[in-house]
């Protein structure tokens, strides 16, 4: 089983919930015949002190394969502290590691208009987490989404429907390798 943890971007806020990347990655596991169940426990708007909270009481509950951790950016957009979500993302990672779970984490990236100072430290974040931990992760899980108006809602924080094919591309080859990762843990 794989337990998504997310916020609106995984939630697939403003959308149809079967045209979110989180379904189509459930279509791409079968296309690739891997037979995982998926629990999407995406919030829109959640932040990281959201999210390990959800993570404690469903790590034990579900037993996931692969936690697939994509916060961070509520958190940024509130200025809330760094350490913070540091933590909370940390906490998530080894909660997930001591379940028996590949844990992988998704990065985001903030506006720049929050200073270069934090923006910077906020980015750095999610690969720090991920080579402390040697966990996988990719950068910028927006990444070719964010600054394009067409893959955009028109509120320009969403991604609309036609941008999910693209974050699944994005966030496939954490998500591959931590099931890669996973399997050979068992053997």
């Amino acid at each position: 089983m794989i337990l998504i943890v997310g916020d609106s971007l995984s939630s697939a806020f403003g959308i149809e919930i079967s045209q979110g990347w989180v379904a189509l990655l459930e279509r791409r596991l079968e296309e690739h015949s891997m037979n995982y169940r998926i629990v999407n426990a995406s919030i829109s708007g959640d932040t990281t002190s959201g999210g390990l909270a959800r993570i404690r009481k469903a790590l034990p509950e579900l037993q996931p394969a692969l936690v697939v951790i994509e916060l961070g950016g509520n958190d940024g957009l509130r200025g809330l502290p760094l350490k913070s979500m540091t933590r909370n993302l940390e906490h998530m990672v080894t909660l997930s590691k001591e379940q028996g779970a590949q844990p992988v984490l998704l990065g985001m990236r903030i506006p720049s208009n929050y200073g270069p100072r934090y923006s910077k430290k906020f980015h750095a974040i999610y690969g720090e987490l991920a080579e402390n931990h040697d966990v996988p992760h990719i950068p910028f899980f927006m990444q070719d989404v964010a600054l394009r108006a067409d893959l955009m809602q028109s509120d320009g924080i969403h991604p609309n429907a036609k941008a999910q094919s693209v974050l699944l591309d994005n966030a496939w080859p954490a998500i591959e390798e931590g099931l890669n990762e996973f399997c050979q843990s068992i053997k």
